[in-house]
């Protein structure tokens, strides 16, 4: 009787917890849990707080004057602060010291530090700039990593990839793990495999399918020169 009388409580709890999850226009608040709405509701209008506030989905504006804006959730729109932190997936513009998103971004991600962790689409700046997932855009910032497929533009000091890239790698260091379709353009660029151009000081890869130009240029498939100076090919 008294487990089946718990069970009760434990469900009521739940419920009533789902049953007043609602959507308010607007939050103030100083350091959550010090709000006005509650954590488990979500926000669509106006997010404002000096500290840290967290709510579930966010769409409209979020503004933090002197901290971390956080979503749980969702987040379609615009957050300001120090530190944006989202979960889910982000759609809008999300610009600060550190912004970090945990699944899918469109639209504008700019900050210190930039992190998407699931797939991207649009622009992200910032001195460190880092995707995991598929990326497809512009990637711009002094240190760009990005860890699955790369379709785009990617311009800094320092590019570094895991998966294939289609597009333009353009820094003093291009470094690619995978294959590369288009351009490599630095002072040193590597490539596992290249269908295209190289162009730097230095060019290496190991399977070429295009054109190196250079001081010093390597192509591990040896077909037809291995290595050249100024110019290296193979079709």
């Amino acid at each position: 009787m008294r487990k089946i009388l718990a069970a009760m409580v434990v469900l009521l709890v739940v419920f009533v917890g789902v049953a007043r999850a609602e959507v308010k226009p607007i939050q103030l608040s100083v350091f959550a849990p010090t709000q006005m709405v509650p954590e488990a509701d979500s926000i669509r209008g106006l997010r404002l707080n000096l500290f840290y506030t967290v709510n579930q989905d966010m769409t409209g504006l979020s503004w933090s004057f002197l901290g971390v804006n956080r979503t749980k959730g969702n987040v379609m729109g615009v957050e300001f602060g120090l530190g944006n932190w989202t979960d889910g997936d982000f759609f809008g513009w999300q610009p600060a010291f550190v912004s970090r998103t945990g699944k899918r971004f469109v639209g504008w991600q700019g900050g210190i530090v930039a992190v998407t962790e699931g797939d991207f689409t649009g622009l992200q700046s910032g001195m460190v700039t880092w995707t995991e997932g598929y990326f497809h855009g512009w990637q711009d910032g002094w240190v760009n990593f990005t860890r699955g497929r790369f379709i785009g533009f990617q311009s800094g000091l320092v590019n570094v990839t895991e998966g294939k890239v289609s597009g333009l790698q353009l820094a003093a260091v291009n470094w690619s793990e995978g294959s590369v379709k288009g351009v490599q353009a630095g002072l040193f660029n590597y490539s596992a495999e290249v269908h295209g151009l190289q162009l730097g000081f230095g060019n290496v890869t190991k399977s070429l399918d295009g054109v190196q130009i250079g001081l010093g240029n390597y192509n591990g498939k040896k077909e037809p020169f291995e290595f050249l100076p100024f110019v290296n090919w193979s079709f």
